[in-house]
C-alpha cells in the first residue's frame, strides 16, 4: 500500500516539480559535468515517486541545460551554458543569505560598466525602450499597490536593467545579463523589505532608476556608471537590513 506522503507526492502538477527543484539542488550542489544521474529505479525510490514521475522531472531538468539525455544511458550533468549559469545563480540566492551578496558584487562589475557603454552608444530606440521601462515601474507602485503590482514592479525593474544591458551594444553583456536576471527577482524582494525597515518607499527606487536614465540620455558616461553605482550600493543596504531585520542607521 502507498504511504500517505507518496500519494501526495504524485498529485499530478506536483510530484514532477517538487523532484525536478531536488535534482537542480543535487546537480548544482554535489555533482560536476560528466557526472551521471542515479537510475530512474533509484531516483523513484529516493524520493519516493513513480519512475514515470522521475523521468518527466528529469526532462524538465535538461529543458534547463543542466543535463545531457540520450536513449540507452543514464542522463549525464552537463558543462555550464547560459540556461545552467541562471540555473545556478537562482540556487545560490534562494539556498544562502550571502548569495544576494554575490550577486550585488556582480552587478557592481557588469551594470556600472552597461550603464557607462549605454552612455555612449545607446540609440533612439534603445533609449525609448528603457524609458518604457521605467513608465512600466511607475504605474506598478502607488500607495493600493498589492502583490501583484509588487510583482510586476520587479518585472518592470528587471526589463529596466536589461533595456540598459541592451543598449550597450555589448552582446556578451546582454547573454549574460540575460542569465543574471531570473536571480535579481529575489534581491528585489528583499530590496523592497529593506527600503521599508529604512523608512523608503518604491518612490526611492524610481527616482534612482531616473537618475541612470538622465545621463544616459545625456551621454554623460562617468554620470552614468556613479549613478549606477549608488543605486547598487542602496540596493545592497536594503537587502542587508531586510536580512538583517534591523532598522538601518546608516
Amino acid at each position: 500500500m502507498t504511504d500517505p506522503v507518496s500519494r501526495k507526492r504524485e498529485e499530478p502538477g506536483t510530484a514532477t516539480s517538487t523532484v525536478a527543484d531536488e535534482l537542480v539542488r543535487m546537480i548544482l550542489g554535489h555533482m560536476v559535468p560528466g557526472a551521471s544521474l542515479p537510475s530512474e529505479a533509484e531516483l523513484a525510490i529516493q524520493h519516493g515517486v513513480s519512475r514515470v514521475t522521475v523521468r518527466e522531472a528529469v526532462k524538465m531538468v535538461a529543458g534547463k541545460g543542466l543535463l545531457d539525455l540520450a536513449r540507452g544511458r543514464r542522463a549525464v550533468v552537463k558543462a555550464p551554458d547560459a540556461a545552467a549559469l541562471g540555473e545556478f545563480m537562482i540556487y545560490i540566492v534562494h539556498s544562502d543569505p550571502k548569495g544576494v551578496f554575490d550577486l550585488v558584487e556582480i552587478r557592481m562589475s557588469l551594470e556600472v560598466q552597461s550603464a557607462g557603454l549605454a552612455a555612449q552608444r545607446a540609440t533612439g530606440p534603445a533609449l525609448a525602450a528603457i524609458e518604457h521601462t521605467l513608465k512600466d515601474m511607475r504605474a506598478a507602485q502607488g500607495p493600493s499597490a498589492g502583490d501583484e503590482d509588487e510583482q510586476l514592479f520587479h518585472e518592470a525593474d528587471v526589463a529596466f536593467h536589461q533595456a540598459i544591458a541592451m543598449a550597450s551594444g555589448n552582446r556578451i553583456l546582454t547573454s549574460l545579463f540575460e542569465a543574471m536576471a531570473p536571480a535579481l527577482k529575489r534581491s528585489f524582494f528583499l530590496s523592497r523589505r529593506g527600503r521599508q525597515i529604512r523608512g523608503q518607499n518604491a518612490e526611492h527606487t524610481i527616482l534612482a532608476h531616473q537618475r541612470v536614465l538622465d545621463c544616459i540620455i545625456a551621454g554623460d558616461t562617468p554620470g552614468a556608471e556613479a549613478a549606477m553605482r549608488v543605486h547598487l550600493t542602496d540596493a545592497a543596504r536594503d537587502m542587508r537590513a531586510a536580512i538583517d531585520g534591523e532598522k538601518w542607521s546608516g
